[in-house]
């Protein structure tokens, strides 16, 4: 009698240890969705703001067209790449965020414009978008290495496998966003 009743025990602690670890990894995995999510939100804030601000911009610069059509095209790939990958996706809005550099030293040159109060909102806008973008990142980034970390280890590697859960990748930032930003006229 004994033994049986240590046996139902340790079957049912091991049956309840499956359950919590397997809703670890959901739990996880839902984070990480809904990290992705914000991330999109805000990348489709930024996409929204950007045509104003380079309609506010062409007003005062006219001649500065190139700096406006490198920030449209970027603009453009980042919206052409979603879906297609992190790592894609990624290098494309690490491109328009290097294009929305160079539109913002455009302003220095032009004080009318540094002074226009719709570009002002717009820059101010677009940074606290940025902002937000980056704060969401780090968070996708602290879900996904709790879920790698999570599916790599003992004995959390024993339920992820078979249940058919995969590490995500790291949103990282591009080779051109890691040095110094240099700005010329």
């Amino acid at each position: 009698m004994q033994i049986t009743t240590i046996l139902i025990i340790v079957v049912v602690l091991v049956v309840l240890w499956l359950v919590f670890a397997y809703n670890k990894f959901v739990r996880l995995t839902k984070r990480g969705e809904e990290g992705w999510s914000d991330i999109d939100v805000q990348l489709k804030r930024r996409y929204d703001l950007i045509p104003n601000l380079v309609e506010t911009v062409k007003g005062y610069a006219s001649h500065e067209r190139e700096t406006l059509e490198k920030v449209v095209q970027a603009r453009n790939m980042a919206m052409q790449s979603q879906g297609k990958g992190l790592k894609e996706q990624g290098e494309a809005e690490n491109m328009l965020s290097g294009a929305l550099k160079s539109i913002f030293a455009l302003s220095e040159s032009y004080p009318d414009l540094k002074a226009n109060q719709n570009f002002l909102e717009l820059q101010r806008e677009l940074t606290d978008t940025e902002n937000k973008i980056q704060a969401s990142r780090r968070f996708y980034n602290g879900v996904v290495r709790d879920l790698n970390t999570a599916i790599e280890v003992f004995p959390g590697n024993m339920i992820a496998g078979p249940f058919g859960f995969k590490g995500r990748e790291f949103f990282e930032a591009a080779e051109s966003e890691k040095g110094p930003v240099k700005v010329s006229f």
